[in-house]
Parts: structure tokens; sequence; C-alpha cells
């Protein structure tokens, strides 16, 4: 089976790296190809995959983790803009506030036409209100010199808003008795709310800064990393 999955996986790369400009015209993403591959292989298809969302869940989130480490990546490195640049302010603004009053009338929504408890109708406003930085790949910057504002606004918020969003998921769960929030919320407030990003923003700044610096350093000293 392991051999078939290779294959599988192998063929479809291949597939999508050949077809690579034929895509780029089509009025549709490459995500919708993935995704309908994955109807194909699935069980409504061929069967050859065919995960249980309950008894694959540690599967399922390993792989959504990396999914959404990757993507996020990828988005990072088009944004080669100083943070101190006046660009940022609209990415800043749409991942900031205004996702922020979008989980509120989400979760206002959820509670009073569906009845759904705070805590699920917050936990579903965090996971709606976040725009996809994969499915709205092809309204991104295209390259690292693009500097067209829309595209680096959309980016730079598809960027931003799953660590904002982060925190409400999390009170969501703790609303609804799945996670500690801790005596009036104070683990909640540290464990998700400063740490996470205040230590998730210096930890960033700083691999990025030593990386950097040593790439400058072999390039410049020893001719490496060219």
């Amino acid at each position: 089976m392991l051999t078939i999955w290779f294959l599988i996986i192998g063929v479809l790369l291949l597939l999508m790296a050949l077809t690579g400009t034929v895509l780029k015209r089509l009025p549709i993403s490459t995500a919708i190809i993935y995704f309908l591959i994955g109807v194909v292989l699935g069980p409504h298809g061929a069967a050859f995959l065919a995960l249980d969302p309950l008894t694959s869940a540690t599967a399922l989130e390993h792989v959504a983790e990396v999914a959404v480490l990757i993507s996020l990546f990828t988005v990072g490195l088009k944004l080669r803009i100083s943070v101190f640049e006046r660009a940022w302010r609209l990415p800043l603004r749409l991942a900031g506030w205004t996702m922020l009053v979008t989980i509120a009338l989400i979760t206002a929504v959820a509670i009073l036409t569906f009845n759904l408890t705070l805590g699920a109708a917050l936990l579903l406003a965090a996971i709606l209100a976040p725009t996809d930085p994969v499915l709205a790949s092809d309204v991104q910057v295209h390259n690292e010199s693009d500097k067209d504002r829309v595209r680096f606004g959309l980016t730079g918020e598809g960027g931003l808003n799953d660590g904002i969003a982060f925190p409400f998921v999390m009170l969501g769960l703790g609303l609804m008795g799945l996670h500690d929030l801790g005596d009036y919320g104070s683990r909640w407030l540290w464990s998700d709310v400063i740490w996470p990003i205040a230590g998730g923003i210096a930890s960033g700044w700083l691999c990025g800064f030593l990386v950097g610096h040593w790439v400058l350093y072999l390039r410049r000293v020893h001719q490496e990393a060219l």
C-alpha cells in the first residue's frame, strides 16, 4: 500500500508541475484541482483514501499542521518589504480589528439564528473569519518584487489572520469545556494570547535574522550558499 501511495503522490506532483502553465489560464486555483483529485481518490471514488475523522484524528491534525505551515511560509517569502513600510497598515487592519468585528458578527448570527452556545458559536466564528492563503493564491502577491497594494494587503492578511484567530479558537474550546482557561481566563490570556503571539513574532524574527546573516556570511567569506 505504501508503494501505491508513493506512486500516486509522485504522479500527482509531476502532473501539477507539467500542467502548471495550462492551470494558470484556468479561472480556478490549484487548490480546487487537488480537492477534486482527493474526491476521486476518496471513499466516493476509487477508495484509495478512506480516513475516518474520528479514528484518524491525530494523522489528520499533523497533515493539516504541515499544510498550514508550508502555505504560510510560502506566503511569508513573498512579502519582501520592511516591517516599517506603510504598506503593512492595510494587512494589519484586515487581520486586526476587521477580523475581530467579523468574529463578533458571526458569533452573534450563530447564536441568534442557529441557537448555538456561546462557545460553539465563537469557535465557528474563529474558524470562518480568517481567509485561506491557499484558496486566495490567485489574488496574492505574485513574486517578491510585486508592490501592488491590494495584493500585498490580501497576502499579508492571509499570513497574519491565523495567529489572530488562534486565541478565539482556544477560547471557544474553553467555553465548551474542552480546554482549560484557568481562573478568570488567566491561563488562556497567557498561554493562548500573550505567549503565542509575542513568542511567535520574537522567534520568527530571530530565526530570520540569524539565517539571513549566516547565509550572507557564507556567501561573502566562503563563497557558499550561492
